[in-house]
């Protein structure tokens, strides 16, 4: 199952008369399980609601209450509608389910107050009273439909026969406020007839049982008995009376608001269902027509129906029916009329259930709006498969199918979203669509129609039969694959359908009858126009369409009727009219059949259940006897298959079943995994992937989610298995130690027992030795008489007035101690308040102290600001002057554009101008010229006529001749020049198939690398089969390597059991040898027994002492002879049960070894396809390979080039993997160094050790730094390589793409040399030799350079290649780039953490300077304590300066006395004298001063043992408090020797006083290093702060550079394209120009031809003058003509002139933007010039036509091919130039990416210099503070130290004075004089030890006093 395995759960009471409530539940997944238990439980009381209410699902057992409580909160929270699907068999506790959730939720959503205000709707015809709350209606609306739609069945005293989805509409907070029932389904047939030992619906019985005599009257009751339609009479329900039932349903009927006369109409139309049946009719002897030989049950059917009785009978023997446009009257036979009478039956009790519900729902909708959401609870029968299943059957199980299609989308939509939250890798499979073929089948209408649509399809056929219906099914779903037909002929079943629970055999008997569902519409008038209102308004169409539900009948239906197929027929052709006329008419087309009905009811509730959030329940019946407590197994397979749940099983299994959450897979499966999981915390998820990597599991057997981990099915299975053999293990290991201390016990006790029996036995026998003996006797008298005893009696009495008095002096001294405690609390409280006032004084001076440090740094960063700011106003003001300046630029260029668009316009003018004036001139050329000729012509008459009549004939012969041989030659010449053209074309051909065939490659190319590419697609996924197959293959091995497992552990278990066997044996036979060795004991115990009563018998008299003693031990003789046998038959019981296992054992194995045999057979044949199979796929791999072979050779010139990548990317690895070690190093060290750090506040002594590590491990750390830092500037160096390679590759590239540009100019040049050549050909008719001479050597260049222009195509596909083989490598590298700023991304985050660590490290520097500052506070102070002997030093060193200054007198006297002449060599001897006195008195005051600088250094060093002495004390101390509890207990000399101890302890500590004080020195010169070490970093970051400003100066500079240049660059890659489109349209026009040429040649060759036609004609014109001159006006008109024809075609010219010009204009234009004003006024002038020459040449052809035409083309031609030249070498200079401003743009980008990085690396490190000094900061506060906490510790330990040795004081005293008073109360107890307490005994005294009290109390006295008591006593007489 999904969550939960089936089984046991909660047992749920069944309905005594119901369907009975499901009741051991289970979750599977969505569903939840219900078992009908058979028995009342009760588990459906408000407590288990109130239980249920607000919890979730998974917190309570499964229960029904538990889906309620979901769907209602979902509801709640969601606003989402839903919806609780109970399916299942009959029996299995639907109906009793639905019950309890509608108890559930009228219970939890009652409103609470009677809503009086809403009032039924106004549709009702009459007002109703409401007589309960809508809770209450709702929860009686289930006994009215229970007594109409419930029948008892074989299986179910309380079936519903029906379907029903009831719909219970919430409010916005939760309360009911209306519902609506929607049934379906409705046996109806059950109301004509019954199986054996079923009953029809309830209402029936329970009016016939429950009516009252004046009810029967009225509905005209009879007996049981006398009901045709109650097939088996009256049939009792067990625990149930219809009487009382009854008298429920009419009460149920008033709570829900139905009238008197609503209810006695209902009853009537049921007492008229049951009339129905007992109507009879007979067959008449001569004819098959039947008749009705008693109408008295017609008369009491039509009295409750209100028909007439002779229209009723007629319309039922004899209806009316239509034939044609005629009625006629049919007779019916009697088997037609009883058929119509039971149709009329069933669609009364039909019709009546239908307004039943209708009138509930009035009743049930209080409000007039919809409600805000509601919950729908669907209650329908589930998958039915009966030996043979008819029409509803096929409808019911059409209906699961859809419903099992909605649960499993809706089960994988929620796995989806547990997968999608838990973050689990799944591709979503909606399982819904497995399903769609089967409801396609049924329920399609088309394209094969479907088996409804063929159904409704057959019933509209007047011939069809059941029979045509499955052969038309057959042909038209034969092929579909769920459908089949029978496959013998002796088969029942007309064909069969493969349904998800099954396949499923359907007999199609009668159904075309079930589907038409056809009625007598005689009888149906007749009821519609009753003269009750009621059956009126059943029969009526409105109520018709109010809820048709389908007509479903029994299997029973009507096998054994015989009727005829007019009844059907009848129905269709005379359905639209009846006899009664247009009344009671039907539109055509609104026949609808019970398929069509069904099928448009389910869609509309399969909508309403999409909409909603479903919750199935699944109810199962556990067997057919209704037992409790038997479960059918196979009987509940078949329902969890028939209900989806193993088809939820089958969906949950494609994924991960079994999820669990972390802790409690942890809980549970931990114990497979004992050593996976270290001590301590852990998360749970880390745990649950440790315990998995010790399983080893198949990663593809689970997945890890964020809160839960999940597993395949059958993993958890394989789990618990393993489980359960370690806790066997386990369990065997504890059962056997604990018998075998129960075993020890048991020993030991019989042991004690034996020795117990012989000290009583040795007590007895003295007993009876002495008990005569006279001095026995009087010692027993005597004993009582002695006052000894008394003694202890007084001595108990004395005890009791001591614990008195005790308790007295226990209450003062608490009263004492809480007084005590005060006084404490308030001193340490004072004492707190003191240290806390010193605290905040030196934390004051220490902030003031950091304010002005701050003040001092705001100072300098307020310098840096201003630099700064100062900086950026100059690069402002610098930006400035560039704007302006590119400002001026623009104007300029602006200027120059004005002034070029100026001179265009001019040249237009001038160019207009000149064509006008050329327009002119030739006009008045042509009057000069038709002047000149009158003239000439004139004169020429005059002179030249007789002449000419004269040459006349000579000439005409001339010209003929003439004519001849120019003919021949322009024959000649136009078939040279077609030829040429011909081979023109034919190379202009050739050149195109080239162009087309290099296309063509192209094209293959591309295809080939496609297919390539395809082909490898191929062989990867060939490879991916190929490793599933292996996969499979191991899989399939694997397998088999299990079965031999299983078969060898088989074999195993088999010699296991025997060795059992074997020592199962051996018990036996020492169980034998221990029982007679029991039964020897036995026997020597009876005669030991028996020699022990002779003896007794023998030494002692009979006594009654002596009986029982006797009773007793044969008592127990008897006991242990019980035990004896007792024990036999326990033996012989257990040897029976292991020979019966031995037994079952041994053939369980022999099973398993034939099972075993059996799947080793099937794992050979298995085996045996799979090696063909491996041997196909052998064959195709080796095809593989060989396709692979010929791609591996070219993969593999990539794979070097690739490997050239990889081993750039493995030094990069390599280098980030010695970073990450080192970085890993480094963690490690800092790990110790917080573990010193740790040990160093926790004790003082170890300081210098400390420092010494921290300061290596600090150059360490810096020394990483720096190579990190290096490392960072290697890789940075070479990612500038790679670019710097990359834009080498780039630049070549482009210069590849310019040689190419080249070449196809010098390809134009060529196409340029051949037009010259046609030119050429055009001009030199005699030179055609060499020109075809010049032409083949053309030919060959062309060849040529068509070889070498090839050459270079191919050279630049290869530059192509080269180019995407380059840029492929750039991508590579770059990917390469980005991988490594990862790793120095990561690199940065791990010198981060690093750098903090080492902010750490400096703020415990801190701490131990601010520990050195107090250090010298307190020496400072102890220097104050010393002033005493510095004020000794001043003064004397205030004797020694007097006595320097009487030096200094005596030395001027002396040199006074010198100067004196007198006594000079009397006074130098006393001088002499008197300066050696000096000097001794100066040396003994220096001897005095250095004195007294030793007793200072000593009384320094005093100080600082003191110091010491301080710390060891206190540490000391420290490990006494915690053994001064133990201490107080012991005695006095225990103390003083601990005392003593301690004094020992202290003396060496005095002596390790010297090395702690040289510690202190190193740990304080490590602090000054430190601090140096931190002011030259503050340096060096003030530093590089300067570097940055200056280089952040420098790329703000860059990057407006580069801005600059990437406009520059975008403005001239804009210019270059227009450009290209202005070349390509220009290259157009000449294209253009020259077809215009070619057709002017043409017209040319027309005009001569015509010449020579007028030649000839003037040739043939000689014989008149008249002829001659009409020819001569003739020929001068056809001149005029082609004058005229000429001028067009100049005009033509001039136009195509203008193009070319308009196209030079374009041209100019865009060298005149790119050269400036000096090209465009040369370009100008010399547009002038050839305009000139233009017109020259047009004067020189109007005097030669043919020459003229030909040099104007090809001055034309020259001069476009001249500017043509011109412009491709100015678009290489444009481009060399673009060229080279790119390359400047690549080396600034590359610049400011340089710079850029320098920056950002700069910045790093500032933050980082700025992290490492706040944290060094922090750090040496720290340090001040513990110091600070530990000399007060010291204090504090120092104090308690005294307090202690006074404590111990009071206590040895208070110890002595308690012993004395002990040794006299003793004394005088002794000599029993009266007790007085004197006051020092009843007090008693405290000793505080650091809050815990050392207290002597009288208990201790007690001891003392025991001790004593110990202690030798003299005797007393």
């Amino acid at each position: 199952m999904a969550d939960g395995a089936f089984g046991g759960g909660v047992w749920m009471p069944a309905d005594p008369f119901g369907e009975g409530a499901g009741g051991g539940r289970t979750y599977s997944g969505l569903f939840c399980v219900v078992i009908n238990p058979y028995k009342n439980l009760p588990i459906y009381s408000e407590n288990i609601i109130e239980m249920y209410r607000g919890k979730k699902r998974h917190e309570m057992p499964p229960h029904i209450y538990a889906i309620s409580e979901s769907a209602y909160r979902c509801m709640l929270q969601d606003r989402e509608d839903q919806s609780i699907l109970c399916t299942g068999e009959s029996g299995a506790g639907k109906t009793e389910n639905t019950k309890k959730v509608i108890q559930y939720l009228a219970h939890v959503a009652s409103s609470h107050k009677g809503r009086k205000d809403h009032n039924i709707p106004p549709e009702s015809p009459k007002p109703v009273k409401h007589q309960g709350e809508l809770e209450r209606q709702l929860l009686q609306a289930n006994p009215i439909l229970e007594s109409f739609g419930n029948a008892k069945t074989v299986k179910n005293d309380n079936s519903s026969r029906f379907g029903k989805f009831i719909r219970i509409n919430f409010d916005v907070t939760g309360y009911i406020v209306g519902a609506n029932i929607e049934t379906y389904l409705l046996e109806k047939s059950r109301a004509v007839r019954q199986a054996k030992d079923e009953r029809t619906f309830h209402i029936f019985y329970q009016l016939l049982s429950g009516a009252g005599e004046h009810l029967k009257s009225d509905l005209l009751l009879e007996g049981f008995n006398n009901y045709r339609f109650l097939s088996n009479g009256y049939i009792p329900i067990p625990g149930q009376q219809d009487k009382d039932n009854f008298q429920e349903t009419m009460e149920a009927m008033h709570i829900m608001g139905f009238s008197h006369d609503e209810i006695l109409s209902m009853l009537k139309v049921v007492s008229s269902v049951l009339q129905f049946g007992n109507i009879s009719f007979k067959k008449e002897r001569n004819t098959d027509q039947a008749s009705m030989p008693e109408n008295t049950v017609a008369q009491k059917l039509c009295h409750l129906l209100g028909m007439n009785v002779m229209e009723f009978t007629r319309a039922i023997l004899t209806p009316r029916i239509k034939v044609g446009r005629d009625y006629v009257q049919k007779a019916q036979t009697k088997e037609q009329a009883d058929f119509a009478v039971e149709a009329l039956a069933k669609a009364t009790y039909e019709r009546l259930f239908r307004w039943l519900v209708h009138r509930i729902n009035k009743a049930l909708d209080r409000t007039k709006r919809q409600g805000a959401s509601f919950i729908g609870i669907l209650d329908i029968a589930g998958f039915e498969i009966f030996e043979l299943n008819s029409f509803e059957q096929l409808c019911i199980n059409y209906t699961n199918e859809k419903l099992q299609q909605l649960f499993n989308h809706t089960m994988f939509v929620l796995e989806q979203e547990e997968y999608q939250r838990e973050g689990i890798e799944w591709n979503f499979i909606d399982f819904g669509l497995d399903l769609q073929p089967c409801i396609d089948l049924i329920e399609r209408p088309a394209n094969p129609p479907g088996v409804l649509a063929l159904l409704d399809e057959e019933c509209w056929f007047p011939k069809a039969t059941d029979k045509t219906f499955v052969e038309k099914l057959v042909q038209e779903q034969g092929t579909h694959s769920k459908f089949q037909k029978p496959r013998q002929l002796k088969d029942k079943a007309d064909f069969c359908i493969i349904h998800y629970a099954g396949k499923v055999d359907y007999k199609a008997d009668e159904w075309l009858m079930k589907n038409m569902d056809p009625l007598n519409d005689n009888v149906a008038t007749l009821l519609h126009q009753s003269s009750d209102r009621f059956v009126a308004e059943l029969w009526k169409d409105e109520i018709q369409n109010i809820q048709r539900a389908s007509f479903y009948d029994n299997i029973s239906g009507l096998h054994d009727l015989p009727v005829d197929r007019i009844v059907g027929l009848d129905q269709v052709t005379g359905m639209t009219e009846t006899a009664f006329g247009s009344a009671y008419k039907t539109k055509k087309g609104m026949f609808r059949t019970v398929g069509q009905l069904y099928k448009e009811s389910l869609t509309k509730l399969m909508a309403t259940l999409r909409n909603t959030n479903p919750n199935f329940v699944r109810c199962i019946i556990p067997n057919h006897e209704k037992r409790a407590g038997k479960l059918d197994p196979h009987l509940v397979l078949d329902q969890l298959r028939c209900n989806g749940v193993l088809e939820g099983i089958r969906i949950c299994r494609q994924g991960f079943p079994n999820r669990i959450v972390f802790q409690e897979f942890r809980q549970r499966y931990e114990i497979l995994t004992p050593n996976a999981i270290p001590k301590g915390f852990m998360d749970g998820k880390q745990a649950c992937e440790r315990m998995i990597r010790a399983l080893e599991l198949d990663p593809n057997l689970y997945r890890i989610g964020q809160s839960k981990i999940f597993f395949r099915a059958g993993v958890l299975a394989h789990l618990e298995e393993e489980r359960d053999l370690k806790i066997t293990d386990i369990i065997i290991f504890f059962q056997a130690v604990c018998r075998g201390y129960l075993a020890r016990k048991a020993f030991a006790k019989k042991q004690q027992q034996l020795s117990a029996l012989k000290v009583l036995q040795r007590n007895c026998a003295a007993y009876l030795k002495l008990r005569h003996w006279q001095w026995w006797r009087v010692f027993t008298k005597v004993k009582p008489l002695l006052q000894v005893t008394r003694q202890e009696e007084e001595l108990q009495a004395k005890d009791e007035e001591l614990l008195k008095v005790k308790e007295k002096q226990t209450k003062v001294e608490e009263e004492l101690e809480e007084m005590e405690r005060k006084h404490q609390q308030l001193l340490e409280e004072k004492n707190i308040l003191a240290e806390q006032l010193q605290a905040e004084t030196e934390l004051f001076a220490e902030a003031e102290e950091m304010r002005a440090r701050l003040a001092a740094k705001k100072q300098e960063l307020e310098e840096i600001l201003h630099d700064l700011e100062s900086r950026v106003e100059e690069e402002e003001e610098r930006n400035q002057v560039l704007q302006n300046e590119k400002k001026k630029m623009q104007g300029h260029i602006q200027d120059l554009e004005e002034q070029l668009d100026e001179e265009e316009g001019a040249r237009q003018k001038l160019q207009l101008e000149k064509v006008t004036a050329e327009a002119k001139i030739k006009k008045m050329e042509e009057e000069i010229l038709l002047l000149e000729d009158q003239n000439s012509k004139f004169i020429k008459e005059k002179k030249l006529m007789e002449d000419r009549i004269a040459e006349c004939s000579s000439q005409l012969a001339e010209e003929e001749e003439k004519s001849k041989n120019l003919a021949k030659l322009r024959n000649k010449q136009e078939v040279m020049i077609t030829d040429l053209e011909e081979r023109l074309k034919k190379e202009e051909k050739t050149r195109q198939e080239l162009e087309k065939a290099k296309r063509k490659l192209d094209g293959e190319t591309t295809d080939l690398q496609d297919q390539i590419a395809e082909l490898q697609a191929q062989i990867e996924e060939l490879k991916i089969q190929l490793a599933k197959k292996e996969e499979e293959l191991q899989g399939a091995l694997a397998r088999g390597d299990d079965e031999t497992l299983h078969k060898n552990n088989a074999l195993k278990v088999v010699r296991e059991l025997q060795a059992q066997i074997a020592e199962l044996q051996e018990d036996l036979e020492s169980e034998k040898a221990s029982r007679n060795k029991a039964e020897k004991q036995k026997r020597d115990l009876s005669e030991e027994l028996e020699a022990l009563k002779t003896e007794l018998e023998d030494t002692l008299d009979t006594t009654a002492a002596q009986q029982e003693l006797r009773t007793k031990r044969e008592q127990e003789v008897a006991e242990l002879k019980k035990a004896i046998e007792e024990e036999t038959k326990n033996h012989e019981a257990q040897i029976q049960d292991i020979r019966q296992r031995h037994a079952s054992a041994l053939e369980e194995l022999s099973e398993q070894l034939e099972q075993a045999k059996r799947f080793k057979v099937n794992l050979e044949k298995n085996k045996q396809g799979l090696e063909t199979d491996n041997k196909e796929l052998a064959c195709e791999v080796k095809v593989l390979q060989q396709v692979k072979a010929e791609s591996e050779h070219k993969r593999k010139k990539l794979d070097a080039q690739v490997q050239e990548l990889h081993a750039k990317v493995t030094e990069g690895d390599r280098l980030r993997v010695e970073l990450a070690e080192k970085a890993s190093k480094l963690q490690n060290e800092l790990d110790n160094v917080t573990t010193l750090l740790e040990e160093a506040e926790k004790k003082g002594i170890k300081f210098a050790k400390d420092a010494a590590s921290l300061e290596s491990q600090l150059q360490d750390t810096q020394e990483l730094l720096q190579e990190e830092t290096r490392q960072k500037l290697n890789l940075s160096s070479r990612i500038r390589q790679l670019e710097e390679e990359k834009n080498n590759l780039q630049e070549q590239q482009e210069e590849e793409e310019e040689a190419r540009k080249s070449l196809e100019k010098q390809v134009l040049v060529l196409h340029s040399q051949l037009a010259d050549t046609k030119k050429k050909v055009d001009d030199d008719l005699g030179t055609i030799e060499s020109l075809e001479e010049n032409k083949k050597k053309l030919l060959k260049d062309i060849e040529a350079l068509s070889q070498r222009l090839e050459e270079k195509a191919l050279a630049y596909d290869k530059l192509e290649k080269t180019k995407t083989r380059l840029q492929q490598e750039l991508d590579d590298l770059m990917v390469d780039l980005d991988h490594q700023r990862q790793i120095v991304s990561n690199l940065e985050k791990k010198q981060k953490k690093f750098d903090q660590l080492l902010a750490e490290e400096k703020n415990v520097s801190a701490r131990y300077a601010e520990e050195r500052d107090r250090a010298e506070a307190e020496a400072r102070e102890k220097e104050t304590k010393a002033l005493s002997l510095a004020r000794a030093l001043e003064e004397a060193l205030e004797a020694k300066e007097e006595f320097e200054r009487q030096n200094k007198q005596l030395r001027t006297d002396m040199e006074d006395l010198m100067s004196s002449k007198d006594d000079v060599g009397k006074n130098v001897h006393e001088l002499e004298k008197s300066k050696r006195a000096l000097e001794q008195q100066v040396e003994e005051m220096k001897t005095q001063l250095e004195e007294l600088e030793d007793e200072l250094q000593a009384t320094e060093d005093a100080k600082l043992r003191l110091e010491v002495n301080m710390q060891a004390m206190k540490a000391q101390f420290e490990r006494d408090l915690q053994a001064r509890d133990e201490q107080n207990e012991e005695k006095k000399r225990l103390l003083i020797k601990q005392v003593r101890e301690l004094e020992a302890e202290l003396e060496d500590e005095r002596k390790q006083k010297a090395l702690a004080v040289a510690s202190k020195k190193k740990m304080e010169m490590d602090l000054k290093d430190l601090e140096a070490q931190i002011e030259t970093a503050n340096k060096a970051r003030d530093e590089v702060i300067k570097q940055l400003r200056k280089l952040q100066a420098q790329m703000k500079d860059y990057q407006r550079e580069l801005e600059e240049a990437r406009a520059s660059r975008d403005e001239i890659f804009a210019q270059s394209k227009e450009n290209e489109k202005k070349l390509k349209s220009l290259e157009a026009e000449i294209l253009q120009l020259q077809e215009e040429f070619a057709s002017s040649e043409r017209a040319r060759r027309h005009a001569e031809q015509e010449r020579d036609e007028l030649a000839d004609e003037i040739a043939n014109s000689a014989s008149g003058k008249s002829s001659l001159l009409d020819e001569k006006r003739r020929l001068e008109a056809r001149i005029a003509q082609l004058e005229e024809e000429l001028e067009e075609e100049q005009s033509n010219m001039e136009l195509l002139n203008d193009r070319f010009r308009k196209a030079t204009l374009q041209v100019d234009t865009l060298n005149s933007e790119l050269a400036g004003e000096r090209s465009a006024a040369q370009k100008s002038e010399s547009a002038r010039q050839q305009l000139e020459r233009q017109s020259k040449e047009l004067k020189a052809k109007l005097q030669e036509l043919e020459g003229s035409v030909k040099s104007k083309f090809k001055t034309t031609i020259s001069a476009l091919e001249a500017k043509i030249v011109q412009m491709e070498e100015q678009l290489e200079q444009e481009a060399k130039e673009r060229a080279a401003a790119n390359k400047l743009v690549r080396r600034t980008e590359k610049k400011l990416k340089e710079i850029f990085m320098q920056v950002e690396d700069e910045r790093r490190h500032a933050d980082q210099y700025k992290e490492q000094m706040e944290k060094a900061n922090a750090r040496m506060k720290q340090l001040k503070r513990q110091l600070e906490e530990a000399e007060e510790e010291a204090t504090r330990a120092n104090a308690s130290r005294r307090k202690l040795q006074r404590e111990l004081d009071d206590a040895i005293e208070a110890n002595e004075g308690l012993s004395r008073e002990v040794s006299t109360l003793k004394n005088r107890l002794r000599r029993g004089g009266p007790i007085t307490f004197s006051s020092s005994r009843s007090s008693r005294r405290q000793l505080h030890i650091e809050g815990a009290s050392l207290e002597l109390s009288d208990d201790d006295t007690e001891s003392k006093t025991s001790d004593v008591n110990e202690m030798p006593a003299a005797p007393v007489e």
